[in-house]
């Protein structure tokens, strides 16, 4: 999350993937550093102990989140 921010305040977009049991702390994290709306791309927890095509089936899941994000925060650095 904070990596994220840190990319972005230095002009680049970036999105940050985030498993749904972490969101709470992750939105205030962002409040927090200053960008309180900062989107995130949210997949299925757990993650680390997921299997391969598990972790490869949410990050298919996760794509169209992370494009969308991307073109956003691209838009609002142009």
């Amino acid at each position: 999350m904070h990596d994220g921010i840190e990319v972005e305040r230095r002009g680049k977009p970036a999105a940050v993937v985030c498993t749904e049991p972490f969101m709470k702390s992750a939105r205030e994290m962002a409040r927090a550093l200053g960008i309180p709306h900062y989107p995130f791309a949210v997949v299925a927890h757990p993650f680390g102990s997921a299997t391969s095509t598990e972790r490869y089936k949410r990050a298919e899941e996760a794509l169209p989140q992370v494009l969308e994000i991307l073109a956003r925060r691209a838009s609002l650095a142009s």
